[in-house]
C-alpha cells in the first residue's frame, strides 16, 4: 500500500467513524423520549387534537434510530467480508426498520405542526427513502453487489438526514442570535429541506468520485491493455 493510498484509507475511516459517532449520538438523543409513553417528553410539538400523533412519532423514531445505528456497520468492509451472515441479518433488520419508520412517518408528517413546506419535505423524504431501499433490495437479489452498494449509500444518506437536520438547526439557532428577525419556523423549514438536498448532493458526489470513477478507470485500463500489448508485439 502506497503512502497516498494509506492516507486516503485513513481519511475514509475517519469520516465513517465520525458518521457512526454522530448517528449513535443522535439516536441516543432522539429515541428515549418516545420510550417513556409520555407525550410531554416528545422532542417535537404534539398536536393535542390527534391522539395518535405521539404514537406515530414513537413508531417512527424507534426503528428509525435503529436503522441510523445499523447503517455504518453495513458499510464496514471488514465486517462485511468476515461476517457475511451478520451483514445479511443486519441488512434485513435495517430494511424492516425503514419500512416501519416510513409508514409511521406518513401519519406523523400529516400531523406535523411545522407547516405545509415541512410536510412536503417529509413526504419527499419518505418516498425517496422507500424507493432507494427497494432498488437496493432488488439489486442484491439479482446479485448486483456494486449497484446494491450504490443504492444503499443513497438510502443511508436519507436516513442520516435525521442527523444533519439537527446540525443545521443548531447552526440556525446560533445564527438567530445575530439575526433576531429570523423565526424558528423559518429555521426549521430550511433545516429540513437542507438535510435532504445537501445529503443527496454529497451522496452523489461520493458515488461518482469514489465508486463510479475508479470503476471507469479500471475498465479503461482493461480495454487499452490488449491494444498496447499487440502494438509492442508488432
Amino acid at each position: 500500500m502506497t503512502a497516498s493510498t494509506a492516507s486516503k484509507t485513513n481519511r475514509r475511516r475517519w469520516w465513517w467513524g465520525l458518521m457512526a459517532v454522530l448517528a449513535v449520538g443522535i439516536a441516543a438523543y432522539a429515541v428515549p423520549p418516545y420510550l417513556t409513553g409520555n407525550p410531554a417528553d416528545s422532542n417535537v410539538p404534539i398536536d393535542p387534537d390527534l391522539a395518535m400523533h405521539y404514537l406515530s412519532l414513537a413508531v417512527h423514531a424507534v426503528p428509525g434510530g435503529l436503522a441510523l445505528i445499523i447503517g455504518p456497520l453495513q458499510f464496514a468492509t471488514r465486517l462485511r467480508v468476515s461476517r457475511p451472515k451478520l451483514h445479511r441479518v443486519l441488512g434485513r433488520v435495517y430494511m424492516i426498520s425503514i419500512v416501519i419508520a416510513s409508514a409511521a412517518a406518513v401519519f406523523a408528517a400529516a400531523a406535523t405542526l411545522g407547516g405545509f413546506a415541512v410536510q412536503v419535505a417529509f413526504y419527499v423524504l419518505v418516498a425517496a427513502w422507500l424507493y432507494t431501499l427497494a432498488k437496493a433490495y432488488r439489486c442484491i437479489r439479482r446479485g448486483e453487489v456494486q449497484l446494491h452498494r450504490i443504492w444503499m449509500i443513497r438510502n443511508y444518506t436519507l436516513t442520516f438526514a435525521a442527523v444533519t437536520l439537527r446540525v443545521y438547526l443548531i447552526l440556525g439557532l446560533q445564527l438567530k442570535k445575530s439575526f433576531t428577525s429570523l423565526e424558528f419556523d423559518q429555521l426549521y423549514t430550511a433545516s429540513v429541506w437542507a438535510s435532504i438536498l445537501v445529503n443527496v448532493l454529497v451522496a452523489e458526489y461520493f458515488i461518482i468520485q469514489r465508486t463510479l470513477a475508479p470503476l471507469a478507470r479500471r475498465q479503461q485500463r482493461r480495454e487499452t491493455t490488449p491494444v498496447t500489448t499487440s502494438a509492442a508485439a508488432g
